[in-house]
């Protein structure tokens, strides 16, 4: 039997880390294909995208629909359950920006490439 110490522990094993809350902020706003996953999410290789799109789909956070044509095209959208974490992730976006702004107000060189809402 799997136990957790609070519950949080459970909430990063699914969506913590560098890339899955990424992955899941960006399939919340639409359908994508791998290759705009990984145009969208600089420095993530093709080997780790796909490990954690598969760790996403096998927790049931996201789908993945695959056409039959050649060549193969994939598609991942996030799930209905996936959409549950989407409170979760926007208040890590809104945590973020406001933590960016204080490092810029006490003179960090610090800034957020794109505004995500």
């Amino acid at each position: 039997m799997k136990q957790y110490n609070l519950g949080i522990e459970a909430t990063l094993e699914i969506i913590g880390g560098k890339w899955k809350a990424l992955i899941v902020c960006l399939l919340i706003s639409g359908t994508k294909r791998t290759s705009e996953l990984q145009r969208s999410i600089p420095g993530i290789s093709q080997k780790v995208l796909i490990q954690q799109l598969r760790e996403l789909e096998q927790d049931g956070i996201i789908g993945r629909h695959v056409y039959s044509q050649m060549p193969p095209k994939v598609e991942y959208y996030i799930s209905e359950y996936g959409i549950t974490a989407n409170e979760i992730i926007n208040q890590m976006c809104t945590w973020g920006r406001a933590n960016i702004e204080r490092r810029q107000q006490q003179g960090e060189e610090v800034e957020l490439l794109e505004n995500e809402s």
